[in-house]
């Protein structure tokens, strides 16, 4: 398989590896409460140890993700910030990218931030999940290069033109751009992948026939109306045109009983829409109606991008409410005015969502925004009575003073996030809620010396992690006073921890320890803990594999 190559990339490639998780802290005062309120998260930090920190409890369960990240454009002012340990890097790191031309590694840059992310939201997807990422010109071809380098081309689904401004923008050069992208990828697309098909409106499919070209239904009368319609200011289209027994339409009559037709309308002569020349290239496109001795032509009306319902979505993605300004007009029905760039609109997540998820899947967007995931989803749970859940992070991005979103009083992206979806349930009464979280003080070997310092049910689902690889099958089975963390087939697992760095200097495996878990538990026992007691003798003696904390805390990985 071809790859991409790109400056940074043999440094950021395992880059995911080395982020350090970090503690979720609940901000009880920017929660919403709801029903299962807990299930929906919003998170504020930066979205590279968010993700690493989700990994522990949502580790292959995230059925369908969207994204919408930097567009790279030149225009966003993003900064590069991830802490690579790289020369090259550290000289990227909290810099403003640059535009074409005046900013030659702006790609380099661009991809170096989206790998490491890219490859935590693989680890994070379900087995049969899907990723719906947002994109133009910019960066398709990158993405898409990249996308087959971390999920595989064979897990590739599609790539969407998806029109966002129909009529199409004259500030670009040569051609008005009408569209983006979006691709489509699974984590692994193979009999388990199932995508859902759309609801048909069977009544707005009855409207239309089928002939040998394609879907029609009928359109205007071929006589013409209008300031121009009379004769004498077309008199070129003012002609006899007939119409055979068989609805055969000609120019010339044929035969006796072929009907003859002008396009006279209460007694004034007219014109007809098309010349001769248009009718005999394509008398395919008209239609023969009759009413008794009364025949009349209309027009066969093709149908326009987005007018033929199908259940199974099409490649190119379009309907009218999938347009930027609707996006633009939904925020601002919200809040009153205009406060965000280019909000995505609700109706295209919502689709993406029908497509991707289940009444009952947890949905991630990583690059929040103004919330609009969050939004599709509530609607799309009121629609069919779904349960899904939302995963919103959002960095702490500063909104410039001369911004409509600062002069209304936000001062941060992440104030608009939570402000949106909190209205959003007021304003729909939905039943529902959110739990809002900041990044806390990382997990690492550091940290713990330094005496930053974990709970003990976030340190223990931490090193169920590590230890299994699974995420923590039923947090209430965690005992702190047993040091019991939980069980799989093949072990068990605890942590002596406590959280104070007094005591924990003082805690160890001690014989007596381990003789009273032994009694209640001679399985395999992988045992995290500052200090042991025992020799190699004891611990083969007790079923005890030792993990010394800090300073083996990583080592599954």
């Amino acid at each position: 398989m071809a790859t991409l190559q790109f400056k940074g990339k043999s440094a950021v490639w395992n880059h995911h590896l080395s982020v350090p998780y970090h503690t979720l802290e609940k901000d009880a005062k920017k929660s919403l409460k709801g029903v299962d309120v807990e299930e929906n998260l919003i998170i504020e930090g930066d979205n590279l140890l968010a993700l690493k920190s989700l990994l522990p409890k949502y580790q292959g369960q995230i059925k369908c993700i969207y994204i919408d990240p930097p567009y790279n454009t030149g225009n966003e002012k993003w900064v590069y910030s991830d802490n690579v340990n790289s020369p090259t890097i550290k000289e990227w790191f909290d810099n403003v990218v640059g535009k074409e031309g005046e900013d030659l590694t702006r790609h380099d840059k661009w991809l170096c931030m989206m790998t490491p992310r890219l490859k935590l939201l693989r680890d994070l997807l379900a087995s049969d999940g899907v990723i719906f990422i947002s994109i133009d010109e910019n960066e398709i071809y990158n993405l898409r290069s990249l996308m087959n380098e971390i999920f595989g081309p064979q897990n590739f689904i599609a790539e969407l033109p998806t029109i966002m401004n129909l009529k199409g923008n004259q500030d670009e050069f040569g051609f008005a751009g009408t569209h983006e992208y979006t691709i489509v990828w699974a984590k692994q697309r193979d009999e388990n992948l199932h995508l859902n098909e759309f609801d048909i409106d069977e009544e707005e499919m009855e409207k239309w026939e089928e002939d040998e070209i394609g879907y029609f239904k009928r359109g205007a009368n071929l006589k013409a109306t209008g300031v121009n319609a009379p004769r004498e200011k077309r008199p070129n289209l003012f002609f006899s045109i007939y119409v055979t027994k068989n609805d055969e339409i000609l120019l010339e009559k044929r035969n006796k009983g072929d009907a003859e037709l002008l396009p006279i309308a209460d007694n004034k002569e007219m014109s007809w829409r098309w010349s001769k020349d248009k009718i005999s290239r394509e008398p395919y496109n008209l239609i023969v109606a009759r009413d008794g001795d009364d025949v009349t032509v209309y027009k066969k009306q093709r149908p326009s991008l987005g007018d033929i319902p199908s259940k199974k979505p099409k490649s190119i993605f379009y309907k009218p409410e999938y347009s930027s300004g609707n996006g633009t007009a939904q925020l601002k029905s919200i809040f009153g005015k205009k406060i965000f760039d280019n909000p995505k609109p609700v109706d295209l997540i919502l689709d993406f969502l029908k497509i991707g998820s289940n009444k009952d899947s947890i949905v991630l967007d990583s690059f929040a925004g103004s919330g609009t995931t969050a939004h599709a989803v509530l609607d799309l749970n009121s629609e069919d009575e779904g349960k899904r859940k939302f995963v919103l992070v959002q960095l702490p991005e500063k909104i410039e003073e001369d911004r409509p979103a600062y002069e209304a009083g936000f001062r941060w992206v992440h104030e608009i996030t939570r402000e949106r979806v909190k209205r959003v349930i007021a304003k729909n009464k939905y039943k529902t809620g959110f739990t809002y979280y900041t990044l806390g003080s990382s997990i690492d070997a550091e940290s713990i010396l330094m005496g930053k310092l974990p709970t003990y049910k976030e340190f223990a689902k931490y090193v169920y992690y590590l230890a299994t690889g699974k995420n923590h099958p039923d947090e209430k089975k965690i005992k702190e006073e047993y040091s019991f963390v939980g069980k799989t087939d093949h072990q068990s697992v605890y942590l002596v921890y406590e959280k104070n760095a007094d005591a924990l200097k003082k805690l160890a495996i001690t014989l007596d320890w381990a003789q009273k878990t032994h009694k209640k538990d001679s399985n395999k026992k992988i045992v995290y803990a500052p200090a042991c007691y025992l020799d190699d003798e004891a611990l083969e003696q007790f079923n005890i594999k030792f993990v010394s904390i800090p300073y083996n805390l990583f080592e599954r990985q």
